[in-house]
């Protein structure tokens, strides 16, 4: 059965990546309630990867790729997590996390990747959020952005 979430991805040309396996002792997202928290996505999939550093090996538009592929990577999670009812979500916050050279000071503009990407296939009223951008020293795997997520279900 395809959902209007579905509909919308293929109306985008974008195709959802395996929801990716945890890559240490926890789950990639835990249901509590009418929430989801979706644990941090890397930049990377079994098919892409970007890895780096943001202010030097990095410019802002590959790091907007980068956080849209985490964005991929939380709507994925998100599915695995709730199925069909990924329908009724509505995002709540992003986290954002940007691997960058101490000098970079634009860690909003590459989160902007996943923010779009989640407004582009949820619509204005189910994927505008609260969300926070900061630059860290180092991401795992070499990672150029992490995000994590919070869903409401059940709208």
């Amino acid at each position: 059965m395809s959902t209007r979430i579905d509909q919308r991805l293929q109306e985008l040309s974008i195709t959802l990546p395996d929801a990716p396996v945890p890559s240490a002792n926890y789950v990639p997202a835990r249901r509590s309630g009418n929430l989801v928290f979706i644990a941090g996505q890397v930049s990377i999939t079994s098919d892409e990867s970007v890895t780096g550093k943001l202010g030097h090996e990095l410019t802002i538009e590959e790091g907007y790729a980068a956080a849209r592929l985490c964005g991929l990577n939380i709507l994925a999670q998100l599915k695995a997590c709730v199925g069909d009812d990924i329908d009724h979500s509505k995002a709540i916050k992003l986290g954002g996390f940007v691997n960058a050279h101490p000098d970079f000071t634009n860690p909003p503009a590459v989160i902007n990747g996943a923010s779009d990407l989640l407004i582009a296939v949820m619509g204005d009223a189910a994927g505008k959020h609260a969300r926070f951008a900061v630059a860290v020293t180092s991401l795992p795997g070499g990672a150029a952005v992490e995000v994590d997520a919070i869903f409401e279900i059940g709208l």
